[in-house]
This record gives structure tokens, C-alpha cells and sequence, in this order.
């Protein structure tokens, strides 16, 4: 009878009821991710060419992990796509990035995955009155990928607050528009662009035109190189996908790697993925400007969370290690 009844008990009951081990929950076999234009992201481009993420996956026990790659532009545009479930992986400046993990705790709560490098942004203009930030005007126009949240406000406002003692003093300046859009603009003169603070490719390409001049270096203003860009998921994304996570960030330190030893060819590979009419040496010279540093350690980014929390743009002060997912911790971050 005893028998009887265990076996009906059996029969009823889930395996984890009665003791028995559950078969581990399969991680995703999607992977989608979004970058944004610029040398910034070339880790991204190296290792979707050479489908590293996939490689990575597989020798991890992630078979057929398929990666979908998306292209949009701002971190605005971004958030909305991962808190929407649009995608997985989103792609930002470490400035805005910080912006999202605050505004999101307690709700759909973000989690950062790696940084992309270290590398300075620089503030051009086709105004020759202008030296310094100082001597902008109601008249001039500075174009960022994304006004307010974006990585270039940000650094104009940690520029404009020791500049003028004010940090949103030039907001009313800043006008939305896509790198190569608004290199463009500028160059010709066109659509009333007189600045704009860019990044890799764009800065270079623009005073090598001889038609602008630099006003500001973000190393400058950040008082030595920092991380750039990064790469950031909900939290509920990296907690349920471990391996993917580890997979992801090993296939971007295989990236790092190959670009460092293979610059010509990192370059030809850029030109060619971003149907680019650059010139091959001029984008080779980009990767070897010491400057610029491939690496997914998180650099100076505590000093980011000292600004945006003494202005009240966040609410928490996170360490880095706060920020980041804890694969990273072991890294030399700050």
C-alpha cells in the first residue's frame, strides 16, 4: 500500500519536489547587439567578421548561438530598445551608460558587460573666433549623437562646470545629430553646424580637412585616458546567460588582441565593414595613435559617477565594480 501511494506521489509531483535534480535552464540561442558608428566600435566589427562571439559560445557549451547585429545611433534610442526588449547587448558612452544603470534600479535594474576601450573625444569647430569653449556664442550650434544623455554633454558639462562654475551653461548649444552626419555639416558649412565633439574616425577626418581646429580634448577634461564606450544588458539578461556573458566578453579580449597585432589589417577590415572611403593608412594610423587603447577594463569611470552624482543627475554613487557585471571584477578597473 506504502508503495502504492510513493508511486502515485511520483507520478504527480515535479522531480524537484521529490528531491531530484532539474535539468539546467538553456541559455539564449539569440543574441542580439547594437552598436553605433565609429572606430569606437571596432572590437564589435572584428569579432562579428571573424564570428568570434559564436566561436567563444560553442567552445563554452553554446551550441548555434545565433548573433543578430543592429544599428542605431544616441543612447536615447538605445535604452529604448533594451528596456523594450528590442535586443540583448546595447552599446553607449560610459557617461550615459551610468545615467541608464541609476535611473533603471529597482525597475528592469542594467548591468554593464565590458568597456569597448579608452580613447578621447575632441571637440572641433569651423568657427575661427573660437579658442576655447569660452568663446562660443547664441549663434554657434554644437552637434552631439544625443543632447543631455549622451557621452559628449556629459564631458562638456564636466568642461563647462570648471570653464564657467555652471555645468549645463552650453545645453542650449547642443543639437542631436549622427557623427557622420554632422561631420558633413560641418565640413561643407551647411545647416548651421559650427561645432561638433566627436570621436574616432570623425576628428581626425575632420582636421585633417584643414577647415577646423580643436577646442577641447576629453582626456583633458577628464585629466587622463578613459573608457569610452561599453557594452550593457539587463541584469536579468546576464544573470539567466552566464556563459553567453563570458563568451561575449572573451570574444572582444580575442578582438582587442588581433587589433593590437594586426593593425593594417584591422584597418581594411573596418573600411571594408563600414563600406568606408577612408583611407586605409589614415585608419591604420588611428589604431596606433597611442591614445587609443582597446580593452574591455573599465578606466576613470568612478570619476564620471563623481560628476554625475555631486550635479544630482544620479541618485546612487556606484564603484565601478558596482557598474559591472562580476566577470570583470577581477580586471585592474577604476
Amino acid at each position: 500500500m506504502r508503495k502504492a501511494v510513493l508511486l502515485a506521489l511520483a507520478l504527480l509531483l515535479p522531480p524537484a519536489a521529490l528531491g531530484a535534480p532539474t535539468p539546467a535552464r538553456a541559455e539564449t540561442g539569440q543574441l542580439r547587439i547594437a552598436q553605433q558608428f565609429g572606430i569606437a566600435y571596432l572590437p564589435l566589427i572584428v569579432a562579428k567578421e571573424k564570428k568570434l562571439i559564436e566561436a567563444r559560445a560553442l567552445a563554452d557549451g553554446v551550441p548555434d548561438l545565433k548573433v543578430e547585429w543592429l544599428r542605431l545611433s544616441g543612447a536615447a534610442a538605445m535604452n529604448d530598445s533594451l528596456i523594450s526588449g528590442g535586443l540583448d547587448l546595447a552599446t553607449a558612452g560610459i557617461a550615459p551608460a551610468i545615467l541608464t544603470w541609476d535611473k533603471t534600479r529597482g525597475k528592469v535594474d542594467i548591468s554593464l558587460v565590458a568597456s569597448l576601450g579608452s580613447m578621447p573625444n575632441v571637440l572641433t569647430t569651423n568657427n575661427p573666433n573660437v579658442k576655447t569653449i569660452k568663446d562660443f556664442t547664441a549663434s554657434d550650434r554644437i552637434a552631439l549623437p544625443s543632447v543631455k544623455v549622451g557621452f559628449q554633454p556629459i564631458v562638456l558639462q564636466i568642461a563647462a562646470e570648471k570653464a564657467f562654475g555652471k555645468y549645463d551653461k552650453l545645453d542650449d548649444l547642443t543639437v542631436s545629430l549622427p557623427h557622420p552626419d554632422a561631420t558633413a555639416a560641418l565640413l561643407s558649412g551647411t545647416g548651421g553646424i559650427t561645432a561638433h565633439f566627436t570621436a574616432p574616425p570623425f576628428y581626425e577626418q575632420q582636421l585633417a580637412s584643414g577647415k577646423v581646429h580643436e577646442v577641447l580634448n576629453s582626456y583633458d577634461v577628464l585629466g587622463g585616458p578613459h573608457t569610452f564606450n561599453v557594452v550593457y544588458a539587463t541584469k536579468k539578461f546576464v544573470t539567466d546567460n552566464p556563459k553567453v556573458i563570458r563568451a561575449f566578453v572573451e570574444a572582444l579580449d580575442e578582438a582587442n588582441a588581433w587589433i593590437k597585432a594586426n593593425p593594417a589589417e584591422a584597418a581594411k577590415l573596418y573600411i571594408a565593414a563600414e563600406n568606408s572611403k577612408l583611407d586605409p593608412a589614415f585608419v591604420e594610423s588611428i589604431i596606433r595613435d597611442p591614445q587609443i587603447n582597446f580593452t574591455t577594463t573599465p578606466e576613470r569611470v568612478e570619476a564620471f559617477v563623481d560628476f554625475e552624482y555631486r550635479v544630482g543627475l544620479i541618485k546612487q554613487k556606484p564603484s565601478w565594480k558596482d557598474l559591472f557585471q562580476p566577470g570583470l571584477h577581477a580586471k585592474s578597473g577604476s
